[in-house]
């Protein structure tokens, strides 16, 4: 597989990938981390930064550094100990990426989330919109499941997880799932010497979950399984997947020419259409807006972000980050869309353009009331 060119080279067509790295590979086997893997990481991902692909980290192995400087072998299944190990952990691996970036003169910043932070709208918009300023800085976010304070009810249980989600919150190209496994197999090959690598899939396909196993290591929370539906999660935003392993020599490096290494799960829809489907039709309206005609025909035209000289009247009560809808002066929806300021504030800097927002507010989110990223046409 190797040396064969993918049917779909995702990694090599990609602007944006998050790239996915488990507990054993970080910490070698749970053994402590493994500071040479991490160095061949901060290597690969800074050949990656210099291609020009904006690359953002989601790192395991926490958990499994604490449990190593705790000198515990089983990994505990309460929760003041998990969250014990990791707040000892974090300190380690933290350190251990900056040191690797800062050697190859990259900056890198800690981002630890709780699935309430992407539940949350608010909270969702605050982290997409620090993960883009950090990018746009040229820094790599390296970005954690905040195990310091996670309970049951909001964990998300695995860092595959937590990769699709950080996939779909930055609208990435790919999600690059590094594991101890080749790939997704036709069966487990620990049973089966005779399975086959699935060089290509398309995610969300019930077939790849039926074959995809079980757990994985005692150390790793999750296994192949949590991969696939990572892969299916990813590509509601239109991501496509590769799991592959980490162990592969240059392996992202690999990816990046257009080899194929690994599985790759194709998503079956371009992120753009994907994220407007999502506005469109799976969110709840929690407030409206009425628009001037020159601004409805700004928005029909297409291209064009809200901007608050456009509002004439506000309705109902809404937070940042909610989704409310525009309508143009007959009452028509024109569209709806993520919007930068609660209906409070709204209220306030309606009229005026974006240049007052900072005098009439105090402090100024964004220039725009709704992003044309974050708005779709009704």
């Amino acid at each position: 597989m190797s040396g064969a060119v993918a049917t779909i080279a995702s990694v090599a067509a990609a602007r944006r990938v998050v790239i996915k790295v488990g507990s054993t590979l970080v910490t070698n086997e749970g053994r402590g981390l493994d500071l040479a893997a991490i160095a061949r990481w901060a290597e690969q991902i800074a050949a990656l930064r210099k291609l020009g692909k904006q690359v953002v980290l989601v790192s395991s192995g926490a958990i499994a550094e604490g449990m190593q400087r705790l000198g515990w072998t089983t990994r505990p299944k309460q929760i003041h100990a998990l969250q014990a190990a990791a707040a000892v952990g974090q300190m380690g691996l933290a350190q251990a990426y900056e040191t690797s970036f800062r050697e190859r003169g990259l900056h890198s910043a800690q981002v630890l989330l709780t699935h309430a932070d992407l539940a949350d709208r608010a909270r969702y918009l605050n982290a997409r919109s620090t993960l883009f300023a950090l990018l746009d800085l040229g820094v790599v976010p390296v970005i954690n499941e905040n195990d310091t304070v996670v309970t049951d009810e909001i964990k998300f249980g695995d860092n595959d997880t937590l990769g699709a989600l950080v996939t779909n919150l930055i609208e990435a190209d790919v999600l690059v799932i590094l594991t101890d496994q080749p790939g997704l197999y036709s069966d487990d090959p620990r049973r089966d010497p005779g399975a086959t690598l699935i060089a290509h899939g398309r995610a969300g396909d019930p077939a790849l979950e039926a074959v995809a196993g079980g757990v994985g290591s005692g150390i790793a929370r999750g296994g192949m399984i949590t991969k696939v539906l990572a892969a299916k999660r990813a590509a509601r935003s239109g991501a496509h997947t590769t799991i592959a392993s980490g162990r592969e020599p240059d392996v992202l490096l690999r990816l990046a020419r257009g080899e194929a290494v690994g599985t790759q799960l194709v998503a079956a829809v371009p992120v753009l259409t994907a994220r407007k489907q999502w506005l469109a039709d799976h969110l709840q309206l929690k407030g409206r807006i009425v628009i001037d005609a020159g601004a409805a025909r700004a928005l029909r035209s297409g291209g064009r972000s809200l901007l608050p000289i456009g509002v004439t009247e506000v309705q109902g009560e809404f937070a940042r980050g909610d989704v409310i809808a525009c309508l143009d002066p007959e009452g028509a929806e024109v569209a709806r869309g993520l919007v930068n300021y609660g209906s409070s504030d709204t209220r306030q800097i309606a009229r005026r353009p974006s240049a007052e927002i900072e005098s009439v507010l105090g402090f100024i989110e964004e220039p725009e009331l709704i992003h044309r990223d974050n708005l779709v046409l009704s």
